[in-house]
């Protein structure tokens, strides 16, 4: 896939006024270990019990680069289409903070191990743009600090101290709250396909910075604010909207916006002053005396290279191009690699027993039962798809039924809840319910007869021109045959009797 032109012109802001966005986003990498010491990465744990003397900056402890955090930052890069730096390293960023132990973090600024990038977004079907990455470095994340726990005293765990981070930086390439919403799903959904990050907003493994400010159309950039640490895409859409109006609202009553550092308020949707925004110089960055330069070489690169999987772009077009799906069902598909990994297998599994290639109308059948029944049996069960009791196998298989009218749509769904219910598989079901459909035409018009003989009433009104009636009779048929029959066949051979029948 190569870089999306803009293909359409962002609106204004109340009519007048651009917004210009960039966004700092911090993924948490995910490994077993941290970035510079082997203390163990696992969420949850008792606080500080996963805490190496380099985490807690005991002296003389030095710092050992994790190889495979190295590895996931390079896939990352690759992933979004960025240059690769054979040649990096690592600074002290020195500021303090009672969670960060050492009294500096260990980052990236001058010389990143990831170059420019870009990834393409997607609002909806007809909206898509190109936005560009600026850099990704790698830096470890300072622990957490707890002031809700005692009326008189502040907590801090150290587990998250020394976890690896990627900070991917983003030009200011967006214009709406609503781009930086869908930028932020899609890169989120790009990590998970890579298994580089977890992408889980709410245990604070994926959180985002966002910058923004505002100015007329043509003008210079304004003077941006960050706003800091937002973790959904909910809530970076709620702190822009408060921080353009609350930017215009200073501009247009002749004041100025000042640069700072913001903090996001969920529950009040509103952002607060945290401190004035600092410069590189306030944070005296400096080579990391105890890390030499983090060089690679370029077989490595492509070695990882060649270990990346198909990204949601991608099978997302291929989805609609091959298999006829529409936007929605492919990028609801498309939306978590889980999903997409079981509806391939379906695919796989239909195509190995047909011997052929899966009709677009299989296909598409196929999705509408996934994205529909399993997705609301999922959800009804609080399960994710792993937990799913309908194997894609029995997906298939029940679709076949289906097709080759075996069973109805109808019938279809009773199988499905008996199926999840027992761990049966559908034609098992089916052949143990007598629930197969009924097609042979000399059953079903004896059934419709019967039915007509027993209502020639309502069949001579159906004759007079009431033509609600044929549903009736098409219920009443259904009911007589046990809701087996074909309604395809009982529709067709219906009409034929209630027009010369007397």
């Amino acid at each position: 896939m190569s870089v999306a032109q803009r293909n359409y012109t962002p609106a204004l802001y109340k009519g007048n006024w651009e917004v210009v966005i960039g966004m700092e986003v911090h993924a948490q990498v995910i490994s077993q270990s941290k970035l510079f010491s082997g203390a163990s990465t696992t969420f949850g744990a008792e606080p500080n019990s996963q805490v190496s003397f380099v985490d807690a900056a005991f002296p003389g402890m030095l710092p050992v680069i994790n190889t495979f955090c190295v590895d996931q930052a390079i896939k990352t890069g690759l992933g979004l289409n960025a240059e690769i730096n054979l040649w990096s390293r690592f600074d002290r960023k020195n500021y303090f903070y009672p969670d960060l132990p050492s009294g500096y973090q260990i980052s990236q600024f001058y010389n990143p191990i990831i170059g420019p990038g870009w990834i393409n977004v997607r609002l909806d079907e007809a909206k898509v743009f190109g936005l560009r990455i600026n850099h990704i470095h790698l830096e470890q994340d300072a622990g957490k600090s707890f002031h809700d726990q005692h009326p008189h005293k502040s907590y801090i765990d150290l587990n998250r101290a020394g976890v690896a981070l990627m900070e991917i930086v983003t030009e200011p390439d967006m214009r709406s709250k609503e781009e930086a919403s869908a930028f932020l799903r899609i890169l989120r959904t790009t990590l998970r396909y890579l298994g580089t990050c977890d992408g889980n907003m709410e245990e604070g493994s994926l959180r985002s910075d966002v910058n923004v400010s505002v100015r007329r159309p043509d003008e210079t950039l304004g003077t941006r604010v960050e706003v800091k640490n937002i973790n959904s895409s909910r809530f970076v859409e709620q702190a822009i909207e408060f921080e353009v109006s609350r930017q215009i609202d200073l501009i247009e009553n002749g004041k100025k916006v000042i640069q700072e550092t913001r903090l996001f308020n969920s529950s009040s949707g509103e952002t607060k002053s945290m401190r004035s925004k600092e410069d590189a110089q306030d944070y005296r960055y400096m080579p990391d005396p105890d890390l030499p330069p983090l060089i690679l070489s370029a077989e490595r690169v492509e070695s990882i290279r060649r270990t990346l999987p198909e990204l949601p772009d991608k099978k997302l077009t291929w989805l609609q191009e091959d298999y006829g799906l529409s936007y929605y069902d492919a990028a609801l598909i498309t939306s978590e690699c889980g999903n997409a990994a079981y509806y391939e297998e379906c695919l796989a599994v239909e195509a190995r027993k047909s011997g052929n290639k899966v009709s677009n109308e299989k296909a598409k059948m196929l999705a509408n039962w996934f994205t529909g029944d399993l997705f609301a049996y999922l959800n009804k069960a609080g399960l994710d798809l792993g937990a799913s009791k309908i194997s894609p196998a029995y997906l298939v298989e029940l679709v076949d039924l289906v097709c080759d009218d075996s069973i109805s749509g109808k019938i279809a769904k009773d199988v499905f809840d008996i199926v999840w219910s027992g761990g049966e598989s559908p034609v098992a079901v089916v052949e143990r319910q007598g629930m197969r459909q009924i097609t042979d035409s000399a059953a079903i018009e004896a059934a419709i007869s019967k039915v007509i003989d027993q209502n020639q009433d309502k069949a001579q009104e159906y004759r007079n021109g009431k033509d609600k009636l044929f549903g009736f009779f098409v219920g009443q048929v259904m009911k007589e045959t046990g809701g087996k029959a074909n309604p395809n066949m009982v529709n067709d051979i219906l009409k034929k009797k209630l027009s010369v029948d007397s």
